[in-house]
């Protein structure tokens, strides 16, 4: 078996980034203007400025990651630790991206940007762990179908 055979074409990944991106700017950006009494045409280019950069980040930062931790341990497998620093290091870049953003767009303070920035945040963390869990139900790779496990 190929290490191909097993994972996303990349028709499905590209499949998989959009849908999460378009439908979490969906979600959030309604709940955003309830929550902040935000404007929603502001709120709108809010989102999709944040989708944009958080799939341009991930992909800049996984490069990074991953090619930085193949050269210090010589693999790519991620230790539970290692997992939890790659986690909390792409948070703390895109925060440091997004944050002067929302500042200078909603035209608030860097307190209240925080909050809103620490909001979307733990949306994300929630959305992102339905969402997989569904996109995977509905649209399963072939390594992880139950037609691959024995019986």
């Amino acid at each position: 078996m190929k290490f191909s055979d097993i994972m996303r074409t990349t028709k499905d990944r590209i499949r998989q980034a959009v849908s999460f991106e378009a439908l979490g700017v969906i979600l959030s950006v309604p709940l955003a203007v309830f929550i902040f009494g935000f404007d929603l045409d502001k709120t709108s280019v809010l989102g999709i400025v944040g989708a944009t950069m958080a799939t341009a980040w991930n992909y800049a930062f996984n490069l990074m990651f991953d090619h930085g931790l193949k050269r210090m341990t010589g693999s790519t497998r991620k230790s539970l630790k290692t997992r939890l620093l790659h986690a909390f290091s792409f948070e703390a870049g895109l925060l440091v991206v997004f944050l002067p953003f929302i500042t200078w767009w909603m035209d608030i303070g860097l307190v209240e940007a925080l909050v809103v920035d620490f909001a979307f945040i733990a949306f994300y963390l929630v959305y992102a762990f339905v969402f997989t869990w569904c996109y995977d139900t509905i649209f399963p790779d072939d390594d992880a179908s139950d037609r691959r496990r024995p019986a």
